[in-house]
């Protein structure tokens, strides 16, 4: 991979005028469109309790469970509001528990059994690909 200096950015997107711009100030601002899509959807079944602990999942509403031996699901949305439709699709389609929400980045962390959060995961996926036709990425398992 190869860096560019500012200054060779600046003069690639501003061409001619760059030379006319040289000494001013800038402001550069970057921002994210986000898309229709789940970026990632992966299955593991860790059998370190530290994976939990380094998740946050012993913390909280979880504060004092145990989740050692079971299986994680983690899936990522935009737009980020999509999470609470993932949460509740999730919920209804197996016996899970939503270890983690967040619809300001669009990340969901659900756990439960390796056999329900593997369909929960599929059921997520397929309902936005089919019925909300999002981009969808494939489901990695761990």
């Amino acid at each position: 991979m190869s860096y560019i200096t500012k200054e060779e950015l600046l003069e690639k997107i501003f061409h001619d005028d760059f030379e006319h711009l040289k000494k001013k100030k800038l402001r550069m601002t970057r921002l994210r469109v986000p898309g229709k899509e789940i970026c990632l959807a992966h299955v593991m079944n860790p059998s370190e309790s530290c994976i939990y602990e380094n998740l946050g999942l012993h913390i909280g509403v979880h504060e004092g469970e145990d989740h050692t031996g079971e299986s994680i699901g983690l899936m990522r949305f935009t737009p980020w509001e999509a999470v609470v439709v993932a949460a509740d699709i999730a919920l209804k389609s197996a016996d899970i528990e939503i270890g983690f929400m967040d619809r300001f980045c669009g990340s969901l962390i659900i756990t439960g059994g390796l056999s329900q959060v593997q369909t929960a995961v599929e059921e997520v996926v397929r309902f936005f690909h089919d019925d909300l036709h999002f981009n969808t990425c494939e489901i990695h398992k761990n």
